[in-house]
């Protein structure tokens, strides 16, 4: 199916004994050949993605489409969506991956160690949601700026690599007073600004520490370039800006980073407010799940209604769907294994549906009871968009 990136919502037809799912807009104008062609091509730092299951937004803003969502839980690294704030640096750091150092402080022996040293204290491996804080962006009325992103900037990736915990124990421990961990990237930064303005670092309450990683593989293979190879920051149920990519430095501060990105940046404020430290930041994600697939009715058969559901910084207890607009709601089914607290569980509801229009929804609840609300409250950058009206689908059936 081709999707259109801007589509307030997705409208979807579904004919009965028919082969097809034709995306349309929502005043009804059909997503046209010639448009697809136009589509923006892959760069080549992410040529080996999947460009039939990918939107180009910029270079660096490459958004999973809708219908890409499978049904096994995992999501391909040639499907996982792309958010770098700054250029990928030169694929030459991953020409020998053991060599890249990390310099480790805030512990009470810091030192400076290379990829390989870090292999040698240990592994561990953990399923999360990886998700761009803008995830939803495109849901807001105010039009609210950066990438347009629908529901696409999020993934559930298996990550492997050495736990924090590990390695602050094997240097000693946190030192005193350390209430973050920070992270610095590794990205080439412009000539002629202040770093502070543009390095991508972030920091994040030490608590993080229990469940993070510093991972080198990502779904049983080296961490891509494009998703922060050789070594990246793993934070299992925050936002994908903490995760932070070519992990250069890692610190227990007492102290958030300085850097523009943490300080104003990604801070949730009313619409027309500046970013300031005083705002909350974006940290853990909240409960949240989307419709994928409306499949194509059977002559005989019930419609089969697909989606995914995650609970943030907790586990997805139950999943809600409704076919009449939120009037009434039927309890989903998960498909496959629970993957884990902070990974995401796809599933499954089969419904009647006579021919006609249907808004579809969905509604998770994490195991703390928290539910998807339905509305979202806007905010100046559009930041986690988890309410499910927005996130609802017309389904046309004939």
């Amino acid at each position: 199916m081709t999707s259109a990136p801007h589509l307030h919502r997705r409208h979807f037809i579904i004919a009965a004994g028919t082969a097809g799912v034709l995306a349309t807009s929502r005043d009804g104008g059909l997503v046209s050949a010639v448009q697809a062609k136009e589509a923006k091509a892959l760069p080549p730092y992410v040529a080996w993605k999947d460009p039939q299951a990918v939107i180009v937004h910029s270079t660096n803003t490459i958004e999973t489409k809708r219908d890409a969502f499978g049904t096994t839980g995992m999501t391909p690294d040639e499907e996982l969506y792309v958010r770098n704030n700054l250029p990928a640096p030169s694929e030459k750091i991953v020409k020998d991956r053991d060599a890249w150092q990390l310099s480790i402080e805030g512990v009470r022996q810091p030192r400076t160690m290379t990829l390989g040293e870090l292999k040698k204290l240990g592994i561990e491996s953990i399923i999360a949601v990886l998700q761009c804080s803008g995830n939803g962006r495109a849901f807001f009325d105010h039009k609210a700026s950066g990438t347009q992103w629908s529901v696409g900037a999020a993934g559930n990736v298996f990550w492997s690599g050495v736990p924090l915990r590990t390695v602050a124990e094997a240097l000693g421990g946190v030192a005193d007073g350390r209430m973050f961990i920070t992270g610095t990237g590794g990205e080439t930064l412009p000539d002629g600004i202040d770093p502070k303005k543009v390095i991508v670092e972030r920091s994040v309450p030490v608590e993080a520490m229990e469940h993070g990683l510093l991972a080198w593989e990502m779904n049983g293979r080296p961490v891509p370039l494009a998703h922060g190879g050789p070594l990246r920051l793993v934070l299992p149920g925050y936002y994908g800006v903490n995760n932070v990519k070519y992990l250069k430095r890692l610190a227990f501060t007492k102290t958030e980073s300085e850097a523009s990105i943490q300080q104003t940046g990604y801070r949730v404020r009313p619409v027309g407010v500046k970013g300031a430290p005083s705002q909350p930041s974006m940290w853990e994600m909240d409960v949240k799940s989307w419709v994928t697939h409306p499949l194509k009715e059977t002559d005989k058969g019930p419609v089969q209604i697909y989606g995914v559901a995650f609970g943030g910084n907790q586990s997805v207890a139950h999943v809600d769907v409704s076919t009449d607009g939120g009037k009434t709601w039927k309890r989903a089914q998960f498909l496959g294994p629970d993957l884990g607290r902070f990974a995401w569980r796809p599933f499954v509801l089969a419904a009647d549906l006579k021919p006609g229009t249907y808004t579809v929804a969905s509604r998770a609840t994490d195991a703390k009871g928290s539910t998807q609300p339905e509305q979202f409250e806007p905010n100046e950058r559009g930041y986690g968009h988890n309410g499910w009206r927005a996130h609802a689908v017309d389904v046309t059936v004939t």
